[in-house]
C-alpha cells in the first residue's frame, strides 16, 4: 500500500526563504500571519492527510462511488474524512472573514492544496469545486446571494460544482443549449444536460451549489450570449435551513480511467430555479472567474502526484535489490544491490524530483503573488502581481499536469513490473494524473491561451514584465562563481524563450495556423525557463545558507539544481527548433491521408 509524508520542509523552505510569505504580514488584513502560525497550520494539515485522508486513497479506487436511483454515495470513509475537514475549519482557511472565514492567505490554500492532492485526489475534487463556485460568488454575486451561500460554502456544510460542458460541446462554449427562462419574481428557470460535472451529486454535504452556464431566449448568439446562473439541489429558507428539492438531478456517473473516487455526474436540469450571477451576457468573464482558480487547483494536482509518486518510487529503489553495481559491489553482505545505484534509475528519480522542488517553487510564487494582486496598497505593484499570475496561470496548468502525468509514469517505471500491479499503488497515480492534462481546458487550449491571448495582453505587457526580472537575475548573480551553474543556463534558456517569442509573435499575426502549431512546444519551453528561475533563486539560498544549520538540506538542493540546469534545460533547444520548423509539416498533410 502506497504512503504520504507531506513534504513540511521542503515546503516551509519555498515559504520561508524563496517566496518570502513572512511578508504578508505587511499587507492589511494579513498582520498576523507569522511564519510560526503558518508552520503550526500546516503541521496540523500534514496531520490530516498522512493520518486520515492518505489510507483512503488505495480502497477508495477500488471502491469507487456508487449509482443507485439518482442517489451517489462516496467510498467508505469519505463521509467521516470529509466531516473532519471541515470541523477542522480547513474549507473556511482563505475565506472571507465577512462570512465566517479565517481571512488566511490565498498562499496557504495552494500547500493545503497540494498535500490534499498528495494524499488523496479524489478527496480533493470535492472541496476543490467548492472553491470555484466561493471565487465566482464572492465575486460576482449580490449581496443577497452572498448572504445565502457563502457562509455555507465557506463552512463546508455545503459544496459547489461547476457545470459547463454539455454532451455536444466541451472547450467550445458558444455552441451550449441550456437555457435559462426568465421568470416574473427574478429568478430563471434552468434546462439543459451537462456532462462530466465533478462533484455534481454526493453523500458529503447537505446541499450542492450548482454553478450553471446557460442563454436566455434573447440571448446575442455565441459566447456572448452567455449568462451564468446558481442552482442549489435544494432551495434555500429564510432562515438558512433547506426547503424543497429543486429541478436538477444526476442521471448517472461516469466510469472512469481514474479519480474514481470523485464523482463524475451527467446532471439535468429540468426547469430548475436558478438566480443570475453577475450581469446577463455576460457569464463567460464571471466563469473563467473560477475557472482560472479551478485551473491553478489543477496544476496542484500534478504537482500532489509526481509528489506522492516520487516518495513511493524512492522507498522501493533503496529497498529493492536488483543486480550490482557498474562501479562496483556496494552491499556485499547482501545478494545484490538496491535499484538506487543504478543510473538509470537515479536519472529517473532526479527528472521527477527537481520538477517536484522546481514547480512547488513556481506554483507557491504564484501564489504570493495572488495576495499581493488583491491586498497590496500601491495601484502599480497590483497590476504587476496581477499581470504575473495571469500570465503563468496556463502554464501552471499545462506544465505542471504534463510533467505530472510523465513523473508518475517514471515513478511506475522504477518499480518496474510491481508498478503495473494495482496493491504497490503506481498504477493509480498514473491513472488520476492522466485527467489532469485534460479537464478545466485541455492542455492545448492553455497552450493557445498563452500564446493566442496572454503574449499580446495590454499590448504585451505581461511579457515585458516577465523578461526584465530573469535578465535582471542573471545580471545580479553572474559575477558570482558558486551561481555560474544556474545563472548561464538560466541566461540560455531565457534567450531561447526570447526567440521563440519573437517568433510565435511575428508569424502568429500573420498566420494564426503558424501559433498553433508553435502553442504546446511554446508553453512547455516556458514552464522549463519559468521553472529554471525559481531553481535559481533556490540555489542563491541554499548557497547562503549550507555553512549554517542543517548543510545537508541545502547541499541537496544545490545538488538538484545541477541536474535540472545540465539534464532538463537543454530540452529548452529542442523545443526552439520545433516552434521555427513551423506548422508546413503538421499542416501539408491532407485530411483523408490520415
Amino acid at each position: 500500500m502506497p504512503v504520504y509524508n507531506a513534504p513540511l520542509e521542503d515546503i516551509l523552505f519555498i515559504l520561508n526563504d524563496v517566496v518570502g510569505i513572512a511578508d504578508l504580514s505587511k499587507l492589511k488584513g494579513y498582520e498576523d500571519v507569522t511564519p510560526d502560525l503558518v508552520q503550526s497550520i500546516l503541521e496540523e494539515c500534514a496531520k490530516l492527510c498522512t493520518n486520515e485522508i492518505a489510507p483512503l486513497n488505495l480502497s477508495g479506487d477500488q471502491e469507487g462511488c456508487h449509482f443507485e436511483n439518482g442517489i451517489v454515495r462516496t467510498p467508505k470513509g469519505f463521509k467521516e474524512a470529509y466531516k473532519l475537514f471541515i470541523d477542522a475549519g480547513w474549507q473556511a482557511l482563505s475565506g472571507d472573514k465577512n462570512y465566517g472565514g479565517q481571512g488566511m492567505p490565498k498562499s496557504m490554500d495552494f500547500t493545503v492544496s497540494e498535500m490534499l492532492c498528495g494524499a488523496n485526489l479524489s478527496f480533493s475534487m470535492y472541496p476543490m469545486l467548492t472553491h470555484g463556485a466561493y471565487e465566482a460568488l464572492i465575486n460576482h454575486g449580490t449581496d443577497e446571494l452572498k448572504k445565502t451561500y457563502l457562509p455555507k460554502l465557506i463552512e463546508g456544510s455545503w459544496s459547489g460544482t461547476m457545470c459547463l460542458t454539455e454532451p455536444h460541446c466541451g472547450t467550445d462554449l458558444k455552441l451550449l443549449r441550456t437555457k435559462a427562462v426568465p421568470q416574473n419574481d427574478g429568478s430563471y428557470k434552468i434546462t439543459g444536460t451537462k456532462i462530466f460535472i465533478s462533484a455534481g451529486e454526493h453523500d458529503l454535504t447537505d446541499n450542492i451549489i450548482h454553478l450553471v452556464i446557460a442563454r436566455t431566449p434573447d440571448a446575442p448568439e455565441g459566447i456572448k450570449g452567455i449568462s451564468l446562473f446558481i442552482v442549489p439541489k435544494f432551495m434555500p429558507k429564510a432562515d438558512g435551513t433547506l426547503g424543497p428539492r429543486n429541478g436538477v438531478y444526476c442521471g448517472s456517473i461516469e466510469h472512469k480511467m481514474g479519480i474514481k473516487a470523485s464523482s463524475t455526474c451527467v446532471m439535468n436540469f429540468d426547469e430548475a430555479q436558478g438566480y443570475l450571477v453577475g450581469n446577463l451576457n455576460e457569464g463567460m468573464k464571471c466563469m473563467f472567474t473560477m475557472m482560472n482558480a479551478a485551473r491553478l487547483g489543477v496544476g496542484m494536482q500534478g504537482l500532489g502526484l509526481a509528489e506522492v509518486a516520487y516518495q513511493n518510487a524512492v522507498i522501493y529503489a533503496k529497498e529493492r535489490l536488483q543486480g550490482r553495481s557498474l562501479s562496483g559491489v556496494k552491499c556485499p553482505e547482501k545478494p545484490a544491490d538496491p535499484l538506487i545505484v543504478h543510473p538509470d534509475i537515479r536519472k529517473m528519480l532526479l527528472t521527477i524530483k527537481s520538477f517536484v522542488e522546481g514547480a512547488r517553487a513556481l506554483a507557491y510564487d504564484v501564489a504570493y503573488h495572488i495576495d499581493i494582486s488583491m491586498l497590496h496598497d500601491d495601484p502599480k505593484t497590483r497590476e504587476e502581481a496581477d499581470d504575473y499570475v495571469s500570465l503563468m496561470t496556463p502554464v501552471i496548468k499545462a506544465f505542471l499536469t504534463d510533467y505530472g502525468f510523465e513523473s508518475t509514469n517514471l515513478a511506475l517505471q522504477v518499480f518496474g513490473g510491481h508498478g503495473y500491479i494495482v496493491e504497490h499503488g503506481m498504477e493509480q497515480f498514473v491513472r488520476d494524473a492522466r485527467i489532469s492534462q485534460i479537464y478545466e481546458g485541455a492542455n492545448g487550449i492553455q497552450a493557445l491561451d498563452l500564446v493566442g491571448r496572454k503574449l499580446s495582453q495590454h499590448s504585451g505587457r505581461l511579457m515585458r514584465q516577465f523578461f526584465p526580472v530573469i535578465d535582471q537575475f542573471v545580471r545580479d548573480h553572474k559575477e558570482n562563481p558558486g551561481m555560474a551553474d544556474f545563472t548561464q543556463p538560466l541566461a540560455d534558456g531565457l534567450s531561447k524563450l526570447q526567440q521563440a517569442t519573437m517568433y510565435v509573435a511575428q508569424k502568429g499575426m500573420v498566420d494564426k495556423e503558424e501559433a498553433g502549431a508553435a502553442a504546446s512546444d511554446y508553453c512547455r519551453l516556458f514552464g522549463y525557463v519559468a521553472l529554471a528561475h525559481m531553481w535559481a533563486k533556490m540555489a542563491k539560498v541554499s548557497l547562503e545558507k549550507m555553512n549554517g544549520e542543517n548543510p545537508d538540506f541545502y547541499r541537496n538542493k544545490l545538488s538538484t539544481a545541477r541536474f535540472y540546469m545540465s539534464r532538463m534545460m537543454p530540452n529548452c533547444g529542442a523545443l526552439l527548433t520545433s516552434i521555427q520548423a513551423g506548422k508546413k509539416s503538421i499542416m501539408e498533410l491532407s485530411e483523408a491521408a490520415f
